[in-house]
């Protein structure tokens, strides 16, 4: 019996039973059990103040570690860039959609947002980006699952809401995207439409099992992404944006740095040829050439804002 570990969201349970079903169709046994992390109990607070790496991780990881789980499946732009030694992503399935999306009931797409019109995120990155290609809207925090932001939209409490896309098509709820954030205007955060599947480094059973759904190509650009962050030194919830994306025979790179108010955004884009490096090193490059025009005091003004949300324009 292979036991899986996942937050109890519908999103998270919906990634869970996908990596079950892909297992069972191997002739595999698998049960799936749900715990709660400190991101899914620390729900009114923004998550610049929650302050804690792998929030939506940490526990699942321990429950690894006391092996009363053998894997964890994780929505990957959550997974800290850094694991402890003793845990390994074993596996990275094919990437869904990795851009954000427009979801509004009133308005037909972003551009028709009137001034002064209230859109909630939960991300630094997508409120900075946001403030960047419009000055004149209030960006506010929006905590919570999928179910729980759509329904503070549909009582009218946002005019409009930015979700990730992926997450939306995996929850059979596209319908209600508006429009979809090319990569030019909001750049993803790394890793976002890739799930990660990390398994204890000891347990060469599991890895070999869960090695099958493993996808080269997500692999290599979700590498690239996660190098460019860690160089950065930037987590999951900093204006970091990292997008690795196939173009013809090889890849488009596309990284962002934002000033938390988005009064500045710095933007960086390199093509890789089909010779190319390691992603490790492609990773590392964009970071360097972001940080060469000052991402480092970017950063650190994003460390000492004002809770998101709450930022002044």
């Amino acid at each position: 019996m292979i036991r899986i570990g996942s937050r109890g969201s519908a999103l998270a349970r919906w990634q869970a039973d996908h990596i079950a079903a892909e297992l069972r169709a191997r002739g595999h046994q698998v049960s799936i059990e749900i715990l709660v992390t400190t991101g899914d109990r620390v729900l009114h607070a923004p998550f610049m103040q929650v302050g804690a790496k792998g929030m939506f991780t940490k526990e699942i990881e321990e429950a690894l570690a006391d092996e009363r789980i053998d894997l964890a499946v994780h929505s990957l732009k959550d997974l800290p860039t850094e694991l402890p030694e003793h845990f390994v992503v074993a596996a990275i399935p094919q990437r869904a959609d990795a851009r954000d999306a427009f979801v509004s009931v009133r308005h037909r797409n972003f551009a028709a947002l009137p001034s002064g019109a209230v859109v909630g995120t939960s991300s630094l990155r997508r409120q900075a980006q946001l403030r960047a290609l419009r000055a004149n809207l209030d960006i506010r925090e929006l905590r919570g699952n999928v179910d729980t932001r759509l329904r503070k939209l549909h009582q009218g409490q946002y005019d409009a809401i930015i979700l990730a896309a992926a997450g939306l098509d995996r929850l059979g709820l596209a319908a209600d995207v508006k429009e979809l954030f090319s990569s030019q205007q909001m750049c993803p955060a790394a890793g976002q439409g890739a799930l990660a599947i990390e398994c204890r480094t000891d347990d060469n059973a599991t890895r070999l099992i869960v090695a099958a759904l493993d996808y080269a190509p997500t692999r290599f650009a979700v590498h690239v992404e996660r190098a460019a962050l860690a160089t950065l030194g930037g987590g999951c919830h900093l204006p970091v944006g990292v997008y690795c994306a196939p173009a013809g025979n090889g890849w488009t790179i596309t990284g962002v740095v934002a000033r938390p108010d988005g009064s500045q955004v710095l933007r960086e884009q390199m093509e890789l040829n089909e010779q190319h490096g390691s992603a490790e090193d492609a990773g590392r490059a964009m970071a360097d050439r972001l940080l060469a025009r000052g991402a480092v005091e970017f950063l650190a003004a994003a460390e000492t804002a004002p809770s998101a949300g709450n930022i002044a324009r």
